[in-house]
């Protein structure tokens, strides 16, 4: 929980937002003297001491406390709001972290460089070691098996907007990086020669040489990845199960404002949907391109990102919320689209029908029972 340094929601409220949104248990490390100009520091639970925000001493006893903040109120409510969670909060269980069942929850002030250490220091203490990954045939990929085998989770692209570059973000699974070495990328059956890897630590990046499972290195792209490619070496050719994709919810018209900017529009459009945060659909009559996403919040990153690294200007129009249906190309008859159901493709070219809502879903259905619609996400 960050920004400590402003007023803010109280952190008994943030708890019980967290598990309730995000459906798992949690177990504050620490918790916040006051807040905003009256942020005085945290109370240390699981290291059992009081982190200083101001002074020149940086942590102090629990024994000290009264001492230090006298009759402040905010102190007196912090131990009052301790002794609440002692006795009615979630256990600290170490076991239930690792299983993903309880989340540890800390406070501070990234701004400030405050609580930041302690909780770099205690996420190294707890951070699982890594884990095998499952391929497509069932069988489990062991991280200490010799063989170098890794998987795409993310592409990024204009990292450096000087050099347009884009970045394949690749999880090692297991066996070991070594710079210049050759890959087999199993989805296209073809090879690929890792010469150009980084690894970033904030705003910084330094070239690698090695690497081992459970890190994550920066590939350069060229176009040549896909999120969720796998990685392999020598006579091994498997792939990794698919990554779990979002179902797009609200749906965008989108056009280049600017005529004369559709090299540009087109291939922002084409960069920015490969890394996933959107999909991409086009209208299989008029040609017209439509976005799906999550959120708004998807939108207006992809119009910033547009404008302010592409430029290229777009104009969107909202269409509303959406149904997305797979259709096998040999049951498609282009008749099948209507008013309640937008015929279109996806942005690998296979027929998807946008139904309005649940109610045309089942009209369809209805009407065409011996055609087998896919949810693909």
């Amino acid at each position: 929980m960050n920004k400590l340094d402003r007023d803010g929601r109280e952190p008994l409220d943030l708890l019980q937002e967290l598990e309730e949104v995000l459906g798992i248990a949690s177990y504050p490390m620490n918790w916040p003297i006051g807040m905003g100009k009256a942020f005085e520091g945290l109370y240390d639970l699981y290291n059992q001491r009081l982190e200083l925000y101001k002074g020149d001493e940086r942590f102090a006893s629990l024994e000290e406390g009264d001492k230090l903040f006298g009759s402040n109120p905010f102190y007196e409510q912090v131990k009052d709001d301790i002794e609440l969670l002692n006795e009615a909060g979630n256990e600290f269980s170490e076991e239930a972290i690792l299983a993903g069942e309880l989340t540890p929850v800390f406070f501070g002030s990234a701004l400030t460089n405050f609580g930041v250490q302690t909780f770099l220091e205690t996420f190294l203490k707890f951070a699982p070691e890594p884990h095998g990954h499952k391929k497509t045939d069932g069988e489990i990929v062991d991280p200490y098996d010799k063989d170098f085998s890794g998987f795409v989770f993310k592409i990024q692209a204009n990292m450096d907007p000087r050099h347009r570059d884009r970045i394949a973000f690749v999880r090692i699974v297991s066996g070991e990086f070594e710079r210049g070495m050759s890959v087999n990328l199993p989805r296209t059956g073809k090879g690929a020669k890792l010469s150009n890897v980084t690894q970033f630590m904030a705003e910084s990046r330094e070239n690698v040489t090695n690497a081992v499972a459970g890190d994550i290195i920066g590939v350069y792209d060229t176009g040549t990845y896909q999120v969720g490619d796998t990685l392999t070496v020598g006579k091994n050719k498997f792939e990794f199960e698919p990554l779990p994709t979002f179902t797009p919810e609200i749906f965008m018209k989108v056009s280049a404002k600017n005529v004369m900017k559709q090299k540009s529009f087109h291939k922002g459009i084409e960069q920015l949907v490969q890394e996933g945060a959107i999909q991409l659909y086009t209208n299989y009559q008029t040609g017209e391109y439509m976005l799906g996403a999550v959120g708004q919040l998807q939108f207006e990153v992809f119009k910033h990102r547009m404008e302010n690294e592409y430029n290229a200007e777009v104009v969107m129009n909202p269409m509303g919320k959406k149904t997305v249906r797979w259709i096998k190309p040999e049951d498609l008859d282009e008749r099948m689209s209507s008013s309640r159901n937008i015929l279109a493709k996806d942005r690998f070219d296979q027929p998807v029908f946008l139904f309005e809502n649940d109610f045309a879903l089942r009209w369809f259905a209805d009407k065409y029972p011996d055609v087998e619609l896919e949810e693909k996400m």
